[in-house]
C-alpha cells in the first residue's frame, strides 16, 4: 500500500516525460509525431487522476506536479509544434513566435483552475490537453482542409483564437462519470460515440473535428440549456 500512494506521481511524471520526449521530436523536425506523445501524455493525466481518486492520496503536491506536467506536456509542446509550423510557411523572423501565446495562456488556464474549486463537473475555458490535440494533430489534414494550414497567416489566427478559448469565460463540459446511466450522461456517451465514429473513419485528420465539436456543442448546451 505504501507503494501504491506513489502511483500517481509517478503516471504524473510520465505524463511529463511524454511531453519532454514530444518536444525533442518537434525540435528534430518531426511534428508528425508530436500527437503521439501528446495522446500518450493524456492517457497518463487521465490514470494519474483516476488513481488518486481511487487510492485516496489525492496531495496539494500532486495537484501542483500535475500542472507542472500539463505545462509541458500540453502547453510547450503544441506552442512548438505551432512554432515549427508558422516558421517552414512564413518568411517573417518575428512572425513564428507568435505561436507561444498558446504556452502563456496554458499557463493562465492551468493557474485559474488550480484556484478555481467549481470546476468539478464543467471546465471554465478550453482544456489544456484538448488544444494540445488540436493543435498537434493539424499537421494529419487532409485535402482540402491542409490548404488551409499551409498558410501561416491562418495559423496565426488559429493560434490567437485557441490562445482566447483556453482563457474564455464559457463552460464545456467534462467527460468525468458519477454514474454511467444513459439518462445521466446522454450528452456525453453521444459525444464519445461521434468520436469513436470519426477517429475510425479518419483517424488522426478526425481530431481537430472532434475538439471544433467538442467547443462547439458545450457553448450550444451552455446557450440552451441542454
Amino acid at each position: 500500500m505504501k507503494l501504491l500512494r506513489h502511483l500517481p506521481n509517478t503516471l504524473t511524471s510520465g505524463n511529463l516525460l511524454c511531453g519532454c520526449l514530444g518536444i525533442v521530436s518537434s525540435l528534430q523536425g518531426s511534428a508528425d509525431r508530436a500527437i503521439w506523445f501528446v495522446i500518450a501524455a493524456c492517457v497518463f493525466d487521465f490514470f494519474d487522476g483516476f488513481s488518486a481518486r481511487a487510492l485516496h492520496v489525492s496531495s496539494p503536491i500532486g495537484k501542483e506536479l500535475d500542472s507542472l506536467a500539463d505545462m509541458v506536456s500540453f502547453g510547450v509542446l503544441p506552442s512548438l509544434v505551432m512554432y515549427r509550423m508558422i516558421d517552414t510557411l512564413t518568411a517573417s523572423e518575428y512572425l513564428p513566435y507568435l505561436a507561444f501565446l498558446l504556452a502563456a495562456f496554458s499557463a493562465l488556464r492551468l493557474a485559474k483552475f488550480n484556484v478555481d474549486e467549481s470546476q468539478t463537473d464543467t471546465f471554465r475555458g478550453l482544456p489544456t490537453p484538448a488544444n494540445a490535440l488540436f493543435i498537434s494533430s493539424l499537421v494529419y489534414l487532409r485535402s482540402p482542409w491542409d490548404t488551409f494550414i499551409s498558410q501561416d497567416y491562418f495559423l496565426v489566427v488559429i493560434t490567437l483564437v485557441f490562445s482566447f478559448l483556453l482563457v474564455a469565460p464559457f463552460e464545456l463540459f467534462a467527460l468525468k462519470f458519477k454514474t454511467y446511466s444513459w439518462k445521466d450522461n446522454r450528452l456525453k456517451f453521444t459525444f464519445l460515440a461521434f468520436t469513436v465514429l470519426l477517429i475510425a473513419l479518419w483517424q488522426l485528420a478526425a481530431m481537430p473535428f472532434v475538439i471544433l465539436t467538442y467547443v462547439a456543442v458545450s457553448l450550444v448546451k451552455g446557450w440552451f440549456s441542454i
